[in-house]
């Protein structure tokens, strides 16, 4: 079968984009074909190192992306004023239409059996292409997995807004060719209750690899980031913007000031999230935190830049690390999470809904916190730190759980059951 993935941005570390990729792995393994459409997509040679799994085409339509100059003054229009606004509606119908025929070329040039479409019928970041595309699958009925990774209604910045009417349509479209898939359970209540039936598929991680260790490339990594042998590594891996808890991490290293202690965080901060950073690095300072900043160190894979500096995957950080802070105050899932399983490292955790609900109850061990840093925490935290035979059982049990619930096995039965639904 030749299937289609489409999303805004198909390309780096974001959880999405890491998740189709996933997604694409099993499905070759499967025997299909696959077939990227975004706004952004990786090059070949990118998608080739370090286990991202090769494409069989690709196409590339910048106004796909919701940093696109266009799309991003429809969105700044759309939210945050009730007014209604004529102007805006035609803008968004006729870029709509250019998204639409681009769309159906991609269909077209690569006879596309099937499709996945990740995110852009969840988040109202790129109206004119949610648009398009619904018009397109209603027009062709094509057969259609929707995977929808978070919801718009989850986030209070899209609560006014003058599009009432689109985001009813679109998000997400209830056609008969459209099947929903969420990634927990708390989004699959949601969609019941809107009248949606779906299929919960959680992140995933191939747990029957074995992990990656130092090698030849990597073993001077922490020399590399400023990171002395005998200091401790806190790993945060995931980009800079506030639902993130960075904070937490930062008042739990200045918690253990006895320690030295560096704070890494691999990602970036978007263009709307940098007074955030500064903030963070403005916190860190008052509280006497060695923060690294360091985003332009990492990439989806490693690549030595003019024969000398080197660029890391941020496995490379994984392997690396001492301890791994996951403070966030909420998360469609987490798949920062699993990586963090994967690579056998203690973590913190903050007990957001997601994890209470859908990762907890598996019997996962973390150093577990309710929004803020106890003495307690601390005190686990710093046993965790001294005792390496307590790390080695935590990491054995996680272990165990990853490849029960959250494997390549559980997403390879859940795509069989949504590609056997269909009639073709």
């Amino acid at each position: 079968m030749r299937i289609g993935h489409i999303s805004f941005r198909l390309a780096g570390t974001d959880g999405v984009s890491l998740e189709t990729a996933k997604l694409v792995e099993i499905l070759k393994k499967m025997g299909h074909s696959n077939y990227y459409f975004a706004g952004e997509i990786d090059s070949p040679e990118k998608m080739l190192v370090d286990g991202f799994p090769s494409i069989d085409g690709n196409m590339c339509v910048q106004l796909a992306h919701f940093t696109h100059p266009e799309i991003v003054a429809i969105t700044d229009s759309a939210f945050g004023t009730s007014q209604s606004n004529p102007e805006l509606n035609q803008k968004i119908e006729q870029l709509a239409e250019v998204l639409e025929n681009e769309l159906a070329t991609f269909i077209h040039t690569y006879n596309l059996d099937l499709i996945t479409v990740q995110n852009v019928f969840a988040i109202p970041i790129n109206l004119p292409f949610a648009l398009g595309l619904y018009r397109l699958i209603k027009k062709t009925n094509i057969p259609t997995i929707n995977h929808n990774h978070d919801f718009y209604w989850e986030r209070e910045k899209y609560s006014i807004n003058c599009v009432g009417n689109l985001l009813e349509l679109l998000f997400p479209p209830d056609l008969k060719n459209i099947r929903q898939v969420v990634i927990n359970s708390q989004a699959k209540n949601q969609l019941l209750r809107k009248g949606f039936e779906s299929s919960i598929l959680p992140n995933i991680f191939d747990f029957d690899k074995e992990p990656p260790g130092i090698d030849e490339y990597n073993k001077d990594f922490r020399s590399d980031v400023g990171i002395r042998d005998d200091e401790i590594l806190f790993l945060q891996p995931t980009r800079v913007i506030q639902r993130k808890g960075i904070e937490l991490a930062i008042e739990l290293v200045s918690r253990l000031s006895d320690l030295t202690i560096k704070l890494l965080i691999t990602h970036k901060a978007e263009y709307d999230t940098q007074n955030y950073l500064s903030e963070l690095i403005r916190l860190a300072n008052k509280k006497h935190v060695d923060l690294l900043y360091l985003p332009e160190k990492f990439e989806p894979i490693r690549r030595i830049i003019d024969g000398k500096q080197k660029i890391y995957s941020i496995w490379d950080a994984y392997i690396h690390a001492d301890f791994v802070t996951y403070p966030s105050l909420y998360e469609g899932f987490g798949n920062a999470l699993l990586e963090t399983i994967y690579f056998k490292k203690p973590f913190l955790v903050n007990r957001y809904k997601i994890f209470q609900d859908d990762i907890e109850p598996t019997g996962i061990n973390a150093v577990k916190i309710d929004g803020k840093i106890t003495d307690q925490t601390v005190s686990e935290v710093r046993k965790l730190l001294q005792d390496r035979e307590l790390v080695d059982e935590y990491v054995k049990i996680n272990t165990i759980v990853g490849k029960k619930y959250f494997s390549y096995d559980t997403a390879q039965k859940c795509l069989e059951m949504l590609i056997n639904s269909f009639t073709y």
